[in-house]
């Protein structure tokens, strides 16, 4: 998508700035004891009683309003029966439809008492997402993001999830551009223009290389198997860098 007038922006506006509210809540009510489902539920009426809808269920019928992936599961994970316990990592990612727009965004979390490792995971994936985004900018290569990303994750020694990409969003939940890099690729020969709407979510890991499917249908693990953490925002492309749409306040 590419935004063409003030009132899309404000519909991307409106709907990322619910996603984001929603994570914002659930990522407050994580504690020992609380089911999956239990957070889903939260997330869910905070989109519902907005007059928005998920956006996993409403494109690919997706069994739950968030995806909620714990410890092993590092994206797509079902909400349901699992307890969330102490020392646990937990990403959330939540997209939703309001008005004809869409946004996405996601993060991860820890559940006290927390490693060290971890700790420091999630603080550099969240500076790994800030990296990419600093890349943005009219006129600019999109494998810039890719490229700036991986210079960060090799200087501190952790490695990229290589087959979970970001993507074009706005008027639908994955659409043009397609597969935008999170990691070098020396393919991409894209150019950024003015008023493109699409996500940055790099997935940093502690030996992780690739995604592989589970049991079920949705739920990916890491592989080689290690702890893995996603941030995610909605931007608009501009001359003055990213308008970010996903932020809560």
């Amino acid at each position: 998508m590419i935004v063409s007038s003030e009132d899309e922006l404000n519909g991307l506006k409106e709907i990322g700035r619910l996603c984001a509210v929603a994570l914002k809540a659930m990522g407050a009510a994580l504690e020992p004891g609380i089911t999956t489902r239990e957070l889903d539920v939260i997330g869910r009426k905070i989109l519902e009683d907005a007059g928005a809808r998920s956006a996993p269920e409403l494109c690919y019928q997706f069994p739950g309003a968030t995806c909620i992936s714990v410890n092993e599961e590092i994206a797509h994970g079902i909400p349901g029966d699992r307890i969330i316990k102490a020392g646990d990592l937990v990403n959330i990612d939540v997209s939703a439809e309001k008005g004809g727009f869409f946004g996405d965004t996601g993060a991860s979390f820890t559940v006290p008492p927390v490693t060290a490792k971890n700790e420091r995971l999630c603080r550099d994936g969240k500076r790994a997402l800030w990296v990419g985004l600093n890349q943005i900018r009219t006129g600019q290569p999109l494998a810039n993001i890719g490229n700036a990303i991986g210079t960060f994750a090799k200087k501190n020694r952790y490695t990229l999830i290589t087959n979970l990409a970001s993507h074009g969003v706005g008027r639908s939940l994955h659409e043009e551009p397609t597969e935008v890099a999170t990691w070098p690729d020396p393919d991409e020969t894209r150019i950024m223009e003015e008023g493109l709407v699409f996500t940055v979510e790099p997935f940093l890991s502690l030996g992780g290389h690739w995604a592989e499917d589970g049991d079920d249908a949705w739920t990916l693990y890491s592989e080689p198997k290690a702890p893995t953490v996603q941030f995610e925002h909605t931007l608009v492309v501009t001359r003055n860098g990213p308008l970010i749409l996903t932020l809560a306040d």
